[in-house]
C-alpha cells in the first residue's frame, strides 16, 4: 500500500473500485487520510530498501486450475541456487497454456536437481515446463519487470543429423504431431518430448492423434518412453 499528500483521491467515475482501492489509512489519526492498494508484493529489507516480488493478482488458469505465479515463483526463489525468478504463461497455437520460468542463478543453474526439489512442493500442473537461464531479469526504466523483453525459450533438439531423422512411418506421423503441439520447427526422433516443453495435457492430444493415424499408444507410454525413437520400440514389441 502507498500513502502521503500526494496520494489520488480515487479512480475518475469509478466509486465501487475507488472503494476497493483507497482504503482508510489504519496508522493514521486523520480518518479521511486514505492509502492506495496497489496490489503490488514486496518486502521492506534491513537496508531500507523495497523489493519487489510480484503482483497479488497474478493469478491464471492453466489445465483447469487457478494457480497463483508467486506460489510458484517463491518455490523456486527457495532454491539455494536461484537469486531471481519470473515465471510467465504462453498460450500455444493449439490453445494450451504452458509454464516458462525465467531464472538468475547464483552459480551453475541445475535445472534437473531444481525440478526434483518442486515436485516434492507443487502438483505437477504447477511446474514450469521450460526453462530459460539469463544474466539479469530485463527492466523497464521504472525498474519493474519488462515482460514483453522476456526472450522466447529455445526449443533444444538433441541435433539434425541424418541419425536424428524419422525411420519409417510411425516415426515420420509422431514426428509432424509432435512439431504442430510442441510449436517446434524441428524435432528429432531422440529429442526428449517434456525437454521440448511437453506436459500432460499435450501427451493426451498425442495419444489421440497418433490412433486417429492408426497406431495405438498410451498416455503411460509417453512417459515411460519420452522420445520417438523409445516409442518406436515399443511400437515394434506391439506389432
Amino acid at each position: 500500500c502507498i500513502g502521503g499528500e500526494g496520494l489520488a483521491r480515487g479512480y475518475l467515475n469509478r466509486p465501487e473500485l475507488t472503494k476497493e482501492k483507497f482504503i482508510r489509512n489504519p496508522f493514521s489519526e486523520d480518518k479521511d487520510s486514505r492509502i492506495y492498494k496497489t496490489g503490488d508484493i514486496a518486502s521492506w529489507l534491513p537496508d531500507g530498501n523495497i523489493e519487489f516480488s510480484g503482483r497479488k493478482d497474478d493469478q491464471i488458469k492453466i489445465r483447469g486450475y487457478r494457480v497463483e505465479i508467486g506460489e510458484i515463483e517463491n518455490a523456486i526463489r527457495e532454491s539455494e541456487t536461484v537469486s531471481q525468478v519470473v515465471v510467465i504463461a504462453k498460450e500455444s497455437k493449439e490453445g494450451s497454456k504452458r509454464l516458462i520460468a525465467y531464472v538468475v542463478s547464483k552459480e551453475s543453474f541445475d535445472k534437473e536437481k531444481l525440478i526434483s526439489k518442486l515436485q516434492n512442493r507443487l502438483p505437477e500442473y504447477m511446474i514450469p515446463s521450460q526453462w530459460v537461464e539469463l544474466d539479469e531479469l530485463p527492466l523497464t526504466k521504472n525498474g519493474k519487470l519488462d515482460r514483453k523483453s522476456l526472450p522466447d525459450p529455445e526449443i533444444k533438439t538433441v541435433n539434425d543429423s541424418e541419425d536424428s531423422l524419422p525411420r519409417n512411418d510411425f516415426e515420420k506421423t509422431l514426428v509432424t504431431i509432435w512439431q504442430e503441439l510442441l510449436d517446434a520447427e524441428t524435432v528429432g526422433i531422440h529429442d526428449n518430448f517434456f525437454e521440448l516443453g511437453g506436459d500432460s495435457i499435450i501427451i493426451i492430444q498425442i495419444v489421440s492423434r497418433a490412433r486417429r493415424a492408426g497406431y495405438e499408444i498410451q498416455v503411460a507410454d509417453v512417459f515411460s518412453y519420452q522420445t520417438i525413437s523409445k516409442l518406436s520400440e515399443i511400437m515394434d514389441l506391439k506389432s
